[in-house]
């Protein structure tokens, strides 16, 4: 029997990286309130904080790891190359929840990403876990009173909450995917090359449904420069450092606390505040992805990705 021991999954992270992710957490938590404080469409916020995502990146790339990125090809590129495509369909069903359904609603069931990453894994034939198992239930029910409670409030919400939900899945689809390319792509091209064809699939979109590129307001351009700087560059950058020194599980534990971070931020700045009935929903799910994320199976990608 080895004598090696585990690393505690939930230990407590040095005094720094908590530190860290609190900033990233709140970073993070400013993109929904963001995106539904803006008059700009919907497909076009998404397809213009992924050109910016992707332009920012690109520049780290071109003078730091141009080596990585003439290595990507073969496996490689088509992984990451899917992982963007899978990306830019995340965003162009998640940011228009936003015009349908509240702040709380969308960021609640698009943080349902692990339920959806375990169980895209136990059909790829990984195990699963009861505590997981349970969690995914919890979660479910969760899902299930919100959308009902939306539902009853206003029936238009519930195209928000299918959108949101279909982001979820997609994001889950997304880290799967991406799992696989960063096993051999750096963090800096695999960010600038999946963004990048993020942007691509969006741009077809954004003219099929006749979303304008241009002519916004002043404000709507800094709040977009504040959405890619904030939670796309800043919040989720911070997220992949701590990861060195500071388990998965925790990471993810702490990214959980958008769900109340951008409840709080579109309650104060926005007016957004959300009916007594829908906090049991959001205390069900927040269990559920709790006891997915604390179960500790290694196939489950939990990793959220940028929203």
């Amino acid at each position: 029997m080895s004598d090696t021991v585990r690393p505690n999954a939930v230990a407590r992270p040095p005094a720094r990286d908590l530190a860290l992710l609190g900033v990233a957490v709140v970073a993070i938590s400013t993109s929904g309130p963001i995106i539904a404080a803006m008059a700009a469409p919907a497909l076009a916020i998404a397809w213009w904080r992924c050109v910016l995502g992707s332009g920012a990146t690109f520049v780290w790339v071109a003078l730091r790891d141009r080596t990585g990125l003439a290595a990507l090809r073969g496996s490689s590129l088509r992984t990451t190359v899917l992982a963007g495509v899978l990306l830019g369909a995340h965003f162009a069903t998640w940011v228009p929840s936003l015009r349908f359904t509240s702040v709380a609603a969308s960021t609640a069931l698009v943080a349902t990403q692990p339920v959806w990453a375990a169980l895209m894994a136990r059909a790829r034939g990984a195990r699963v876990g009861r505590q997981a198992w349970i969690g995914i239930t919890v979660s479910l029910l969760g899902v299930l009173v919100l959308t009902g409670v939306d539902v009853s409030l206003d029936p238009r919400a519930l195209i928000g909450d299918v959108l949101a939900l279909a982001g979820a899945v997609l994001a889950a689809a997304y880290v799967t995917v991406g799992e696989q390319a960063r096993q051999t792509v750096s963090t800096s091209v695999y960010t600038s090359v999946a963004y990048g064809v993020s942007a691509v699939v969006l741009l077809p979109l954004t003219v099929v449904f006749g979303a304008e590129l241009v002519g916004y307001s002043a404000r709507d351009w800094w709040l977009l420069v504040a959405l890619t700087v904030g939670a796309q560059l800043l919040g989720h950058t911070l997220v992949n450092l701590v990861l060195r020194t500071t388990s998965a599980t925790v990471t993810s534990l702490a990214i959980l606390f958008e769900m109340p971070g951008a409840t709080l931020i579109a309650a104060v700045w926005l007016g957004q505040i959300p009916p007594l009935a829908l906090l049991p929903a959001l205390v069900l799910l927040f269990a559920g992805l709790v006891l997915v994320i604390r179960s500790g199976d290694r196939d489950v990608p939990s990793e959220i990705p940028p929203v």
